[in-house]
């Protein structure tokens, strides 16, 4: 077998990408990312064996996060960058020391300039399939697919300047964990739990990153259309590549319009101050393949959701920056400060076309917790007098297959006394929808990126002390959740964790679940798959 990968939702048949990957990566992308992986399980058991103070191993710390976060699906095609990386992690961890168990990649002809063969060699070996036990496997995968989950999130606020020891020494501990042979099924099952409260962690620390530097989000409409200008579009996640580039093109002529799950950066009051921070530009991060033909202007990744263009004229308007990476694509690092020089983006972005505009309007959002809270009072007289009926969670991530037209049809069909709650690029399927509000309240809420659906954790937890209930399980808010990607995986662990019981998850559930597992999560949680869209809601309004 070439390769074997089935982390993401859109897997080859169900089973596993065994000859390319759906995403687009290949065989070579797909083996060193394994690759890397199992050098991070190496160093993470030296450290735990070794009691090494992670708090004093800052630089380690940050390049771990950045290697979980560049094997996330669609975040890092460039198989010489993964090399690089992983030549970068084993120095690492020899540097730490040499165990018998962690002994990996010792082997000399791995160093050689010439060496990819020996690596591509090994990693067959490490690879996914490399545990033999199903259940044991599928428990290894979702631990670390949380893992990843995590690592974006801690990655994020790091830029911003914040940091937990203590998930990090969990990520350590985590990863180490999944060499463990003497683990019983019982054990990794309380892992996962365990990966799903950390996760929870990561992502109130993100959001703390994110309020303390830019404000509460506030409801905002973004403007959809296009200005008359040369511009930059900037995709992906991280807000600090996005505020220096807005600083850096200020003065400069060129606009900046926000793409896929960068929409939500319009709700940050601190970014209002630019008013060259144009609108947003296209729908969700698949369409990419048409969108950035009409954008005309240069691309930035600042994170995952890449999609290998189709054209060679597409590719040069790429830039990436940060664990994102494409072949031949210009990466852009930062220096020693953290600083990203953008010129070159801001260069091109003057000698190329205006964006060609596409459709018109604005679309709202900025419900994040804070703002919610603020409109309590209003949302509590709407339940309690039944003008709202339930709310609907619907976050998680969007893809390319058909079956997904379920959620645009799902919201078109909900009730008009229901709210929806999102968060994550899901919501390209309904948030241009006309589905109107109740009592000046929009029947769609968006609390932002995917990691905001901490926002949404928040809310029903406020919700649960306002109603003075003893259950989260007994608020009327159901949960219908798309995933894509290991970081919608983590959302799904964190609200586990939190108690929340009958999540519904599609459009199909994970292929890297064993049936144990998936009766597991049945039985202790109630977790289903999505029917009918008829059928589903009927179950859901009974």
């Amino acid at each position: 077998m070439g390769m074997f990968c089935y982390q993401c939702q859109e897997l080859a048949r169900g089973t596993g990408c065994v000859s390319k990957g759906v995403c687009g990566k290949n065989e070579e992308v797909s083996k060193l990312q394994d690759l890397l992986i199992y050098v991070l399980k190496g160093i993470a058991h030296i450290v735990v064996e070794r009691k090494i103070d992670i708090e004093e191993k800052d630089e380690m710390n940050r390049q771990v996060v950045e290697s979980l976060f560049m094997t996330i699906t669609n975040g890092n095609f460039d198989d010489s960058a993964i090399e690089k990386q992983i030549r970068g992690m084993i120095a690492i961890r020899d540097g730490l020391g040499k165990t018998e168990k962690a002994g990996l990649l010792h082997d000399a002809a791995l160093f050689k300039a010439d060496g990819r063969e020996q690596m591509l060699a090994k990693a067959t070996s490490v690879g996914v399939l490399s545990t033999k036990d199903e259940d044991v496997r599928s428990l290894r995968e979702l631990i670390i697919y949380g893992l990843k989950g995590i690592a974006a999130y801690v990655e994020h606020a790091d830029n911003i300047g914040k940091k937990d020891p203590g998930i990090h020494a969990f990520i350590y501990r985590a990863l180490a964990a999944t060499l463990d042979d003497s683990l019983s099924i019982a054990d990794l099952v309380n892992l996962t739990m365990k990966t799903g409260e950390y996760g929870v962690m990561a992502m109130a620390l993100l959001d703390e990153a994110n309020t303390s530097r830019y404000g509460n989000p506030e409801i905002t409409t973004v403007d959809i259309g296009v200005r008359k200008n040369p511009a930059i579009l900037i995709s992906g996640h991280d807000l600090t590549d996005l505020e220096q580039l807005l600083d850096q093109t200020q003065g400069t002529g060129v606009d900046v319009y926000t793409h896929g799950e960068m929409l939500p950066a319009h709700y940050y009051p601190a970014f209002r101050k630019y008013d060259n921070f144009a609108g947003n530009y296209g729908n969700s991060w698949w369409k990419q393949t048409t969108e950035f033909a009409s954008f005309k202007g240069p691309v930035l990744f600042t994170t995952n959701c890449i999609v290998p263009p189709r054209s060679e004229e597409v590719r040069k308007r790429i830039f990436t920056t940060g664990a994102s990476g494409y072949p031949g694509c210009t990466h852009i690092n930062p220096d020693r400060d953290g600083k990203k020089d953008f010129s070159k983006i801001i260069a091109l972005a003057k000698k190329l076309p205006p964006p060609v505009e596409i459709e018109t309007g604005g679309i709202i959002g900025g419900f994040a917790h804070n703002q919610v809270f603020l409109l309590a009072d209003k949302i509590v007289d709407a339940v309690k007098t039944g003008a709202i009926r339930k709310f609907f969670v619907m976050a998680g991530c969007d893809g390319r297959m058909k079956s997904r037209e379920y959620y645009t049809e799902f919201a078109e069909k909900l009730p008009g006394d229901t709210v929806i709650l999102t968060a994550g690029c899901a919501k390209y399927r309904y948030n241009k929808l006309n589905l109107g509000n109740i009592n000046g309240i929009p029947r769609v809420l968006d609390a932002g990126q995917c990691n905001d659906s901490y926002s949404l954790a928040v809310i029903a937890i406020r919700m649960k002390e306002i109603f003075g209930l003893d259950d989260i399980n007994k608020l009327p808010i159901a949960y219908n959740i798309a995933w894509y990607e290991q970081k919608a995986i983590i959302v799904l662990l964190a609200l586990l964790y939190l108690g929340v019981k009958n999540i519904h998850v599609g459009p199909t559930l994970p292929g890297f679940l064993s049936p144990n597992t998936v009766n597991m999560l049945v039985d202790r949680f109630g977790i289903s798959g999505i029917g009918s869209v008829d059928d589903d809601i009927k179950l859901f309004m009974s």
